[in-house]
């Protein structure tokens, strides 16, 4: 048996789980763990200049490559500002790892002000963490990360927390470090399969409805399969963009929210309550039930929490998304499934009401999307920050390449685009990553403009200003009667981006964006590319305000409710 740290064993242990890069910021607390990765060859550190970059970066770098980030950052208030993209990862149920340290092992727990202590720190993050453990001496690890991985990659995946003492990290003894752990994918029973594909091969009006649980178990080719086999229409929801292409002759296309007030919006619902059965594959349903009271849900879901919340009338599948349709299609063409005429032209006749057709002349915004859609290479990843026009793109971007479409999903992470687009380029560095974020948010992480020169992280940024929070302001104004200190003090983005050592490009239309990105990825360097708005960021177009209608967003006598 080897005798090592604790810092060896960790990172040992890292590489035994096929780790090749780690975000974090060296510093007390962590000694052992920084020097354990300076001497292992085989895993890189990339240090931010925020520890709300790591998590995000590695957040990115997991939902464009599909395998757990890992994150290193010092305890106490190294890991309160690294939990915004454990929040963010936890929404989108991406495996992160974060690695923290905790204060000497004789002191945890007793509140004598040791440097960076914070009491019961693990329940910090408890809220948007799968699991969490402390690995108080070096022997520990290996199981530590060996479970951490096998959390990651088991049921819903979702960050997990391993802390690890300072004096930890750098005492040696004997130490057993472990293979992967073996994680075999969940799938109903016979019975189970069986019965849903009667009812589903039985159905009039079938529709799937697909959410990130699709690209999460790597499950697009098996839902072409079942799409196609079956002749069954697919609306996605916005996480789950990507999980069939936007172009297929059965894909609806995608929505924000299935209750919208527009009318394409509205069309999409109708469409989606038609349907008799509606076949929900890794769909979280938060946004309400998309299916009509006197439909059946067929509900493929790894997440057990999720399969009967919604209506009674519910056939729960607790399985994985890939492995449930593959072992579902044999029952399905059992049961006649394949035998359905396909809806192909009411799908197409549907779409152009919906989504990407016949609102060029209507909508200011659509032609900058055109413009920004033919500027990016179908297998390119494009990352949207919270921005008007990221809204706007959750229906009308269309996404051809699975894993492409990167978004904040439900925690709407003001500022995580440009580390999240990072971490994405990390990952695949020989793709073009482009980030779309606002001068507000990109703002917030900024400082990762250093990161991005120093490694050679050449992700394209698209800053759209307007100097204001323009959501904000524009919803004061239209409901408020009047913003309020919603306008912003911007650099001079182009000027910002070269003091850094990147490029800095600037706009003079929105639409030049079409020529500006491709030359932007041709420089193989970080890019900034600065986009004036003028007025339309301010405009009340429904597109804008996803958030128009809820009652906190109106003026109001009391708001009660049970």
């Amino acid at each position: 048996m080897p005798t090592m740290s604790g810092g060896e064993a960790l990172v040992k242990s890292l590489v035994n789980e096929g780790v090749e890069v780690v975000f974090g910021i060296p510093g007390i607390q962590i000694y052992g763990i920084v020097a354990a990765l300076r001497d292992e060859p085989s895993i890189r550190m990339i240090t931010t200049r925020h520890e709300q970059a790591t998590t995000y970066m590695a957040d990115g770098y997991a939902r464009a490559s599909g395998k757990p980030g890992v994150a290193l950052v010092v305890p106490g208030v190294g890991l309160y500002n690294a939990a915004s993209g454990l929040a963010n990862a936890y929404a989108r149920s991406s495996p992160v790892l974060i690695i923290a340290g905790q204060i000497p092992r004789a002191a945890i727990g007793k509140g004598l002000g040791a440097v960076h202590e914070i009491v019961d720190q693990a329940d910090v993050v408890r809220p948007v963490t799968k699991w969490r453990q402390r690995a108080m001496r070096p022997r520990e690890v290996p199981w530590a990360v060996s479970e951490a991985f096998r959390q990651m990659r088991s049921g819903r995946p979702r960050p997990v927390l391993i802390e690890i003492p300072p004096d930890a990290g750098v005492e040696r003894e004997d130490v057993q470090l472990r293979s992967p752990s073996p994680v075999s994918r969940i799938v109903p029973s016979p019975d189970q399969l069986e019965h849903a594909a009667s009812v589903i091969a039985s159905a009039q009006l079938p529709l799937i409805y697909a959410g990130g649980g699709v690209a999460r178990s790597d499950a697009e080719e098996a839902l072409a399969k079942l799409v196609e086999m079956t002749h069954i229409p697919v609306v996605t929801s916005s996480g789950g963009k990507g999980a069939i292409p936007d172009n297929h002759p059965l894909s609806y296309g995608s929505c924000f929210s299935a209750r919208g007030e527009r009318q394409e919006m509205n069309q999409l619902f109708e469409v989606m309550q038609s349907a008799d059965v509606v076949i929900g594959i890794g769909a979280r349903f938060g946004l309400g039930n998309p299916a009509g009271e006197a439909s059946t849900l067929v509900n493929i879901n790894i997440d057990d929490t999720e399969l009967t919340r919604l209506q009674s009338n519910t056939i729960p599948l607790h399985g994985d998304a890939r492995a449930t349709i593959e072992a579902m299609l044999p029952y399905l063409l059992d049961a006649g499934a394949g035998d359905r005429p396909s809806p192909t032209e009411s799908v197409a006749a549907a779409r152009r009401l919906i989504s990407y057709y016949d609102i060029r002349d209507r909508e200011p915004q659509y032609p900058i999307l055109e413009a920004i859609q033919s500027g990016i290479p179908e297998d390119g990843f494009i990352v949207w920050d919270i921005t008007q026009f990221g809204y706007y793109a959750r229906t009308h971007y269309q996404v051809i390449h699975p894993k492409t479409y990167i978004d904040s999903g439900y925690q709407f992470n003001l500022g995580y685009g440009f580390p999240t687009a990072l971490g994405a380029k990390v990952a695949k560095p020989d793709r073009p990553v482009v980030c779309m974020t606002g001068d507000g948010g990109f703002m917030f992480n900024s400082s990762e403009l250093s990161t991005a020169v120093k490694y050679g992280i050449n992700v394209v940024t698209i800053v759209f200003r307007n100097d204001s929070y323009g959501n904000v302001a524009r919803d004061m104004d239209d409901i408020f009667d009047g913003a309020y200190e919603t306008d912003l003090h911007n650099p001079d983005f182009v000027k910002f981006a070269e003091s850094f050592g990147a490029v800095g490009l600037r706009a003079n239309d929105p639409e030049d964006l079409a020529t500006l990105i491709p030359q932007a990825l041709e420089l193989q360097a970080p890019v900034i590319i600065e986009v004036p708005l003028g007025g339309m960021a301010t405009s009340r177009a429904p597109y804008f305000a996803p958030f128009y209608n809820l009652p906190w967003t109106q003026p109001q006598e009391g708001l009660i409710s049970s």
